[in-house]
């Protein structure tokens, strides 16, 4: 297998596809990179700042973005989630965090997950997945990673806040004018929702190694 292979996995919000995208670059040595939190980043950025999805400051933010913006801790809480859907919106920051994500996997190869990889950052990736789940069984994945065990009783409140939150979200994203939320035209749908992680991981990785 050519070791600067390309795979890109896309998918809406709470999907899996980060847990995949992981594994599959741990399987096959690959780098990886959760491109959704450049996003996430510019998001928190835009919060942090009290500042609007098209002002100036925001477009600087994803301009200057570096590897410790989307490392930090909490990026992924609802507020984050919003942020990031709209800053995905503006095309001058998807055009700045363009290179960042081609220039990542160029040389050496690597495993992208995110909402346009197949489609836009690398539309001749080597492989190309889309992972699918209803926003109900998103929703309940979403609780269970984030679940405090001293609020089980809120259980499905939670979960019902968090479904919507999602719906909202899938909406946001498939409805954008400049790169919306859809699989690539020669991408493999994978529906988890009665799906295992390693499941998952087993169809991608055979199809990888078939090829």
């Amino acid at each position: 297998m050519d070791k600067n292979i390309i795979i890109a996995i896309d998918g809406p919000s709470g999907v899996g596809k980060g847990t995949l995208a992981k594994s599959v670059a741990d399987y096959f040595h690959l780098p990886y990179l959760d491109t959704g939190l450049l996003y996430r980043a510019v998001g928190r950025k835009m919060l942090d700042a009290g500042e609007k999805p098209d002002s100036k400051s925001v477009l600087a933010f994803a301009e200057n973005l570096q590897e410790k913006d989307w490392l930090r801790n909490d990026l992924r809480i609802p507020e984050v989630d919003k942020a990031a859907s709209q800053v995905a919106a503006n095309p001058k920051i998807r055009a700045a965090l363009l290179n960042v994500q081609r220039n990542f996997a160029m040389l050496r190869g690597g495993v992208m997950d995110g909402r346009d990889i197949g489609t836009v950052i690398f539309p001749s990736a080597d492989f190309k997945f889309y992972l699918t789940a209803s926003p109900r069984i998103r929703a309940e994945r979403r609780w269970l990673q984030f679940a405090n065990s001293s609020k089980a009783e809120n259980k499905e409140q939670q979960i019902n806040k968090i479904e919507m939150d999602l719906k909202t979200r899938d909406e946001m994203d498939s409805s954008r004018e400049v790169a919306p939320l859809k699989p690539a035209e020669d991408a493999i749908v994978i529906d988890t929702d009665h799906l295992t992680a390693l499941e998952v991981l087993e169809k991608v990785v055979n199809k990888v190694k078939k090829t």
